[in-house]
């Protein structure tokens, strides 16, 4: 039970890892788009095959693997709409947004990092250990968030120690939500447990298409695609090993 908490966090610490990376050093924005599409990349290969192709092996074509997929999607796009008009609106654009209000923008976080954190404690559970593609997917997809974030939210005039008490709180949830993930679905049924999947691979899915993918195109135009794709063939390549 402990390990799937310190996995959660470990997975998260790259939000307060970018954090400290953003406020120390200046990072132009096209490195920060590239690095960015690069975790999508790693993010989609973890979806299918970590998510997506686990949710199949673990229950079939039922149609608890739809539904999850489904309402995951769909839970995602109504968070993120009601969070966007709470004031976080593009809360990963490396410029910042003016109008971003601190509760909009910790929210919005823990949204996008709750279903991947959920899916390292089930992983263990029912695994035996966290898969490492999946944890590295979580871990560089969340690197250029916090890296993304914290700029902008400094040109907005955010002090230092209130940014690190606010990622260290987003870690720490992450962190409770892989204990989460570990312990509500210890004796979860096969069709539980494929829902669970299916509905963190359409939240994360639909995560990286409203947010993800438009600010790392914006901030690296063409080569997002090809970055994307090196992203995905290296995350592929590691979890044939795994």
């Amino acid at each position: 039970m402990i390990e799937s908490f310190l996995w959660g966090i470990a997975a998260a610490a790259s939000l307060l890892i970018g954090a400290l990376i953003s406020m120390r050093w200046y990072l132009p924005k096209r490195v920060v788009g590239i690095i960015m599409a690069f975790g999508v990349g790693v993010l989609i290969s973890a979806i299918a095959f970590e998510l997506a192709e686990e949710a199949f092996l673990t229950a079939g074509a039922s149609v608890s693997l739809a539904i999850g997929l489904a309402l995951g999607a769909l839970t995602f796009f109504i968070g993120n709409l009601v969070i966007n008009r709470m004031g976080g609106r593009h809360r990963k654009r490396f410029e910042g947004n003016p109008e971003s209000t601190s509760m909009a923008i910790v929210l919005g976080t823990v949204l996008d990092g709750i279903p991947e954190s959920i899916v390292i404690g089930l992983g263990i559970v029912h695994g035996g250990s966290v898969g490492v593609a999946m944890l590295a997917a979580v871990f560089l997809s969340n690197l250029p968030e916090s890296i993304g974030a914290t700029s902008g939210m400094r040109r907005n005039g955010w002090q230092r120690w209130p940014l690190v008490g606010m990622w260290t709180l987003v870690v720490l949830v992450s962190g409770l939500a892989s204990l989460a993930g570990f312990s509500l679905f210890e004796h979860a049924s096969a069709d539980v447990v494929a829902f669970t999947l299916a509905f963190s691979a359409g939240a994360l899915l639909t995560m990286l298409a409203d947010t993800m993918m438009p600010e790392a195109y914006k901030d690296t135009g063409q080569l997002a695609g090809i970055v994307t794709t090196l992203g995905f063939g290296v995350a592929f390549w590691v979890s044939m090993f795994e």
